[in-house]
């Protein structure tokens, strides 16, 4: 029997369901997807050299401007491929960066499968539940940012039901869109600022897990965008409340299908290897807030600061504990919760770089100290002895990260070097710039 061709079987496929053209997304350094409509009678060209586009137009490449490696080229993942509700006509399909017929090495989602491999040759695969929480915003007027429901007030607003029922029909488009591309849903909630929403869905292998995250956020801006309003990633955009994470709950398995990270005969159901996981994350957590917390508005959601609803969420110092939620890592039934991300980051380079700390953990074969079982929010404000602290800042996670030559070698010196010289001109350019509240303080005041 003749084998069945995959690539014209998939425009078969997709040309029965109306399919005409393909968006060829990728994405760029910052982790925002890019890319271009192509036609679907050329898959076989999209798939085997790629969708070209100039490739210093994209940030992070370092490609130069001439020559056969000026060029960027995203190679269609054939699997990834399925229309996409809000563009009739239209399927999506992920790329994987490549450059004079070479994976590119400073692509971050080739940067995630080759520390995928390195986990192949051990035997074990990565999953990961991760956990969306964004703000829904309008400007007004005046171009002030400001929340998209009005009446979106409570000073404490977890699981307002008045504020989902106002917002239902934003609400039920996501679940109606992201059910037709694939996702499992299980839960959306109001989260603990106004405006600020969490939709959850199954866990995945980490590859498929952080493709996922693209194609949600991607859903999230179009069906935003219908109901008048921004879909914001925005870590922390009011002084007053909680920020946004993008929490990873992570599981390792086995070649037999075994909980890597498990052990029910310890207190906290960790293994000796999730703890030497736990380890390598603490050990190399500063360098890991600059590609995990990457703006400088992350920095605002990672501080010990009031927020109008009395809680805040956000891990500030290098510790673990059970179900602990002021410890940037938190153990829940033998997984790890990793509380450090937030939904500004680029999702490949961040799991990558979670993935490559882990596992230098596990082959030092570092122990922890012992889990955190207090509220550290409560011992902070006592004045006791706290756990080392993540950076405060940008500048300081960016030089954190250019200090840990392990992790860089790791993650990938040539991904890295992009990424430290393009965040330090954002911190520069931050760092120059002068605020409303520097003028409220000093314009009058010497």
């Amino acid at each position: 029997m003749p084998q069945t061709d995959p690539i014209q079987a998939a425009i078969d496929d997709l040309s029965s369901q109306g399919i005409h053209s393909i968006l060829t997304q990728f994405c760029d350094l910052h982790g925002v997807a890019k890319g271009k409509l192509v036609p679907l009678d050329d898959l076989k060209e999209w798939v085997e050299t790629g969708a070209g586009f100039a490739g210093p137009s994209i940030w992070g490449t370092g490609l130069g401007r001439f020559g056969a490696r000026s060029e960027y080229y995203g190679r269609v993942q054939i699997e990834s491929l399925r229309a996409l509700p809000w563009l009739p006509g239209v399927a999506h399909a992920v790329c994987d960066g490549y450059a004079g017929g070479e994976a590119l090495a400073t692509c971050s989602r080739q940067l995630l499968k080759h520390q995928l491999s390195r986990l192949k040759e051990r035997g074990w695969t990565l999953w990961i539940g991760i956990e969306p929480e964004f703000f829904l915003l309008r400007q007004d007027n005046q171009g002030n940012w400001q929340g998209a429901d009005p009446q979106d007030h409570l000073s404490k607003p977890s699981y307002d039901l008045k504020a989902m029922h106002r917002n239902h029909a934003f609400l039920d488009d996501m679940r109606q869109t992201l059910t037709q591309l694939g996702f499992r849903l299980q839960q959306m909630d109001h989260e603990d600022a106004r405006g600020q929403y969490e939709i959850n869905y199954r866990f995945d292998e980490a590859l498929a897990a952080a493709d996922r995250f693209m194609l949600f956020k991607m859903a999230a801006h179009a069906v935003a965008q219908k109901h008048g309003c921004v879909f914001s990633c925005m870590p922390k955009p009011f002084t007053s409340m909680p920020g946004s994470g993008l929490h990873f709950h992570m599981s390792l398995t086995d070649a037999q299908g075994r909980a890597v990270f498990q052990d029910s005969n310890d207190a906290l159901q960790l293994s000796g290897t999730a703890y030497s996981f736990v380890a390598g994350l603490l050990q190399h957590a500063g360098a890991l807030s600059a590609l995990c917390a990457p703006t400088v508005n992350s920095y605002k959601r990672l501080a010990c600061s009031n927020s109008a609803s009395g809680t805040t969420w956000a891990p500030v110092w290098k510790a673990y504990g059970d179900n602990n939620r002021t410890c940037l890592v938190r153990s829940v039934a033998g997984r790890l919760e990793w509380r450090l991300p937030d939904p500004s980051c680029n999702v490949y380079a961040a799991i990558a770089a979670t993935l490559a700390a882990g596992l230098d953990g596990i082959d030092q074969g570092l122990i922890p100290a012992p889990p955190c079982s207090e509220d550290l929010y409560e011992r902070f404000a006592s004045g006791q002895t706290m756990p080392g602290r993540l950076p405060r800042d940008l500048g300081a996670a960016l030089d954190a990260l250019a200090s840990d030559t392990t992790l860089i070698d790791a993650v990938g010196q040539n991904f890295c070097q992009q990424f430290l010289a393009i965040k330090k001109q954002e911190w520069d350019s931050f760092s120059q710039s002068v605020s409303d509240w520097e003028l409220g303080h000093y314009a009058d005041m010497y």
